[in-house]
């Protein structure tokens, strides 16, 4: 299906009016200085438009021109810009910036493609940024939200953004040069997001070919009553996290009570909009040992009852496991002990694993309950990408797994495996050997529910597009 495209930018101008603009744009509107585009631009490659729009305004109140800008060594421009994307290589490149522009080009920022791209740190979507931002030339800038939606509507069939803007030149009507890139990154950002495009909401999603897209997924709604969506995600440090875009991805997950594991911090050591979130009550239970273990729950609705640890100092004191009472379940968030590459803590692990279970069977009793966490175990061989290589590591050990098996036998139920058989379904990757493109890992996060409770697991999902940790999300859709 060939979409119209005068008819598709149209649309898309009047759709993105009230977005966030784009920061090179936003910059570009405040001042048409060529030097301060350029610099904007280099600043936000591989860079959230709101930290670029932080670093920018820093460096500008210092060298807000060549010459000032010649006058900041490469260690006071680190300063200044951090904690844009490679930040050391974009100081390195605004430190030699002045004197080439000086000796080439009379301390002006040149007006071509050429010119531009002997500049230290300015590649073709720079160029072409600078080009169309700075200096009204018509210009192509392709980055990923152009080559990619281009693509998802079958405009271009092209591989990288290279051949997208080669594509575009040969095809797309001129006066859409300047400010395609404006609206598709627009665009990108609020609706037709790289994970789990808003579909649902797209104004073009009738004429749309969705070529490769996988829309985000819904919570699914039940006649038999309200559904809750359940989140569960390590994140390997929740201030680490936060700086990895924390809080966009929440915005993707939209959960109803969201369990974190590993958060390694305390509650007041939290960025302040960590410590309040908008929109959800938080309770934390950290480890004695600052920067180490520690759980959070999120939760939109207020507790009747919060339940710290399990009743022993040994687990307690590490920050184990919080639990939430609501008016039909708890949620018990774990975060299971490592038994460590040398399995020195497989006897602490597997006593652990033991009084977690007698724990979650006594609530049981009274209501359904949902255990979910990082269990640092993958079940079955299904759940690791090498499970004979693996047969005696941590995490897969015949001691880890007999406790799952007796786990699974006393009727608990490992919701992601009651609706999803397919293989190569993961949740950790090692950073390690580029595991996770090429998707080499372990399933080692759950929520189990009470077998007494089955009927009310709706939907399941494992959100390996997310990232910002070594584990991804996993979700459970849970009728109340």
């Amino acid at each position: 299906m060939a979409v119209n495209i005068d008819t598709f930018l149209s649309l898309l101008k009047k759709e993105v009016k009230d977005y966030q603009v784009p920061v090179v744009d936003l910059i570009a509107v405040q001042t048409k200085d060529p030097f301060r585009v350029l610099v904007a631009t280099i600043l936000s490659a591989r860079t959230k438009d709101e930290v670029t729009a932080k670093a920018s305004e820093r460096l500008f109140a210092k060298a807000g021109s060549i010459q000032k800008l010649a006058k900041l060594d490469e260690k006071q421009l680190q300063k200044l810009i951090f904690p844009v994307g490679f930040y050391k290589n974009k100081a390195r490149y605004l430190a030699a910036l002045p004197a080439v522009l000086t000796r080439d080009f009379a301390a002006k920022v040149p007006e071509s493609m050429d010119a531009l791209l002997t500049l230290p740190g300015v590649g073709r979507k720079t160029a072409n940024l600078v080009l169309a931002q700075a200096f009204a030339i018509p210009a192509i800038c392709v980055d990923t939200h152009v080559h990619r939606i281009m693509n998802i509507w079958g405009y271009v069939d092209t591989s990288n953004p290279l051949q997208t803007e080669m594509a575009l030149r040969e095809k797309l009507p001129q006066k859409y040069w300047i400010p395609v890139n404006s609206l598709l990154v627009a665009f990108g950002q609020g609706t037709c997001r790289p994970i789990g495009p808003h579909c649902d909401r797209c104004l073009l999603v009738e004429d749309c070919p969705q070529i490769g897209v996988t829309p985000r997924k819904l919570k699914k709604k039940s006649a038999k009553g309200n559904v809750q969506r359940l989140v569960s995600w390590n994140v390997n440090g929740l201030r680490a996290a936060y700086k990895k875009g924390f809080m966009e991805s929440l915005r993707e997950m939209a959960p109803d009570v969201l369990g974190l594991q590993e958060i390694k911090a305390m509650k007041e050591q939290l960025p302040e909009a960590l410590q309040d979130l908008q929109g959800y009550n938080g309770y934390f239970y950290s480890a004695q040992r600052k920067g180490y273990s520690g759980v959070a729950i999120y939760a939109k609705k207020k507790a009747i009852r919060v339940i710290e640890g399990i009743g022993d100092a040994r687990f307690d004191d590490e920050g184990r496991v919080l639990t939430l009472e609501f008016d039909s379940f708890y949620f018990v968030n774990c975060y299971f002990p490592n038994a460590k590459g040398d399995l020195s803590r497989l006897d602490f692990k597997h006593d652990f694993n033991v009084m977690l279970q007698n724990f979650s069977e006594d609530l049981a009793k009274t209501k359904s309950v949902v255990v979910c966490g990082d269990y640092n175990v993958a079940h079955k061989e299904i759940d690791l990408a090498n499970p004979k290589q693996n047969v005696k590591n941590a995490g897969f050990t015949p001691e880890e797994r007999s406790w799952m098996d007796n786990f699974i036998a006393a009727g608990w139920i490992d919701s992601f495996r009651e609706k999803n058989k397919s293989p190569e379904q993961y949740s950790w990757w090692s950073y390690r050997s580029r595991a996770r493109d090429r998707n080499i890992g372990w399933r080692l996060d759950y929520h189990c529910v009470d077998g007494n409770s089955v009927q009310k697991i709706i939907d399941v999902e494992i959100l390996q597009g997310i990232h910002g940790s070594d584990h991804c999300p996993v979700v459970l859709d849970f009728l109340e």
